[in-house]
């Protein structure tokens, strides 16, 4: 994996300091926001929608007007925004997060640094390593990862090897190239919602399954944490975290889902002067 996006893994973008951080030390040091508005809505300018709070306009951490193309998108932050209690939650603001990072670009990436990254991931694949220790754990692995391996190899028309040790396995420079050439059909949005989403699941192939509609996303939340649920139904587990970070994985998944769709796909008519109101 190149180095440049090796801080992407466990990271997300920072509102305040305009740049990746390890989501630990954001959750230590992000300060308490006070929930300073009442009404939120989404307003029309030119071929973009931004979001409105009251009377302000929605910046991101940059200082650039918040705005996106799709309305159903604008309409889904205002959403997060509105939901927002007395004090406002910016770790659960993922599409807020996700558009900021896009509409900033704090690291000046381009889209062929963000599919290169998606391609180099796939050799560290969460369902490509099966166990060498465990026959009963092996047998559940190759029993749901396999189809999805199957379903990604025919789809895309690649061969790609599984693996029992820790060493990773080769991808070849073929598999690579059909990756690329799929992603880079992605408009430059898209693809970093799908960076998103496989910064979650460490997985490139459980990404696309979801993103293709094979798995639906509590499927692929289960099969990425496959060998860990394996674990706590012998050992047991701590339950609130254990059902925090899975619920959180699932937001954050859905969020890049959305994301990824709603920028490549657009249906929406635009007439003059529409401002819905969806306090």
């Amino acid at each position: 994996m190149s180095r440049i996006f090796h801080k992407l893994l466990n990271t997300t973008y920072h509102f305040r300091s305009n740049k990746f951080m390890p989501i630990s030390i954001i959750v230590r040091n992000m300060a308490t926001v006070k929930r300073f508005y009442r009404k939120t809505n989404i307003l029309l300018s030119g071929d973009k929608f931004e979001i409105v709070l009251d009377q302000r306009k929605l910046k991101t951490p940059k200082g650039r007007i918040f705005e996106v193309n799709s309305k159903p998108l604008a309409l889904a932050v205002a959403a997060e925004w509105d939901a927002q209690k007395e004090i406002i939650d910016r770790g659960s603001m993922h599409l807020t997060s996700l558009c900021n990072t896009v509409l900033d670009n704090p690291n000046n990436y381009t889209k062929i640094d963000l599919v290169n990254h998606i391609v180099n991931c796939l050799e560290m694949d969460t369902i490509l390593f099966y166990s060498s220790e465990v026959d009963e754990l092996y047998q559940l692995q190759v029993e749901k990862w396999e189809p999805i391996v199957c379903w990604f190899c025919k789809h895309y028309n690649v061969d790609i090897a599984r693996t029992q040790s820790i060493e990773a396995p080769t991808v070849s420079m073929e598999t690579k190239a059909a990756l690329t050439r799929h992603l880079l059909s992605h408009n430059f949005s898209s693809i970093y919602g799908l960076v998103y989403a496989v910064d979650g699941l460490k997985s490139v192939i459980l990404t696309l399954a979801t993103t293709a509609r094979v798995i639906n996303i509590s499927e692929a939340v289960n099969l990425s944490r496959l060998e860990e649920e394996y674990q706590i139904s012998h050992w047991g587990n701590v339950e609130w975290h254990h059902e925090y970070s899975k619920h959180d994985l699932q937001a954050r998944l859905s969020a890049a889902m959305l994301f990824v769709y709603l920028n490549s796909h657009s249906a929406t008519s635009r007439p003059k002067n529409d401002t819905p109101d969806v306090s």
